[in-house]
């Protein structure tokens, strides 16, 4: 098995062992499962038009607030993340490496290192993002304390804090419903962990 079928293996059974909150994100597990499932091991590295990407919600502790990159080639706020590299040994921890690299932010708690995702979300890619069509993304959780100064990468213009109630306006249309279902999922997990 090559390191990329071994790292879709694993991302398959990551995704298939979460069972999300949302009913929206049970029906998108299910269609990651059989995206994952026929592509094996074209589905990992960004060699593919449609392949899997990991992302990040860097979290405050409290759950009040989050951090946002304002993208270079996407030109709006959204969590950090990215492509997977061939040296990552998982999903989660290629989420966990860009975050660290798009964020400046050494400090990142991962909430399950190689836990369940808390977010699937499949979205179509402008002809800026070259011969990526359309990312697979997964996302995971880190925590940093709010005083955590972030640093701007070569990927972003900019790199800030928001309280999650108050998100700046250069969002996707759906961003404040993911980081909804998002805290949600945070909030469910964690009283299910006491």
């Amino acid at each position: 098995m090559t390191s990329a079928e071994a790292l879709a293996a694993a991302a398959l059974d990551s995704i298939r062992s979460w069972a999300p909150l949302s009913p929206a994100q049970a029906a998108l597990r299910e269609e990651y499962v059989a995206f994952v499932e026929q592509g094996r091991s074209d589905v990992i590295f960004r060699g593919g038009a449609e392949h899997l990407t990991g992302s990040c919600f860097v979290l405050t502790p409290d759950l009040l607030h989050v951090l946002l990159c304002f993208h270079r080639k996407g030109q709006f706020w959204v969590q950090v993340g990215g492509h997977v590299e061939p040296g990552d040994p998982s999903l989660a921890a290629g989420a966990f490496r860009e975050a660290r690299e798009e964020s400046g932010i050494e400090t990142l708690e991962p909430f399950e290192p190689d836990g369940a995702p808390v977010d699937l979300h499949r979205h179509a890619l402008s002809s800026r993002f070259g011969t990526c069509l359309v990312h697979w993304d997964v996302g995971y959780v880190a925590f940093a304390d709010l005083e955590a100064l972030p640093v701007v990468s070569d990927e972003s213009e900019a790199v800030a804090w928001f309280r999650v109630d108050r998100l700046p306006p250069d969002t996707p249309e759906d961003f404040p419903v993911r980081l909804r279902t998002v805290l949600e999922e945070m909030t469910h997990r964690r009283r299910a962990s006491v």
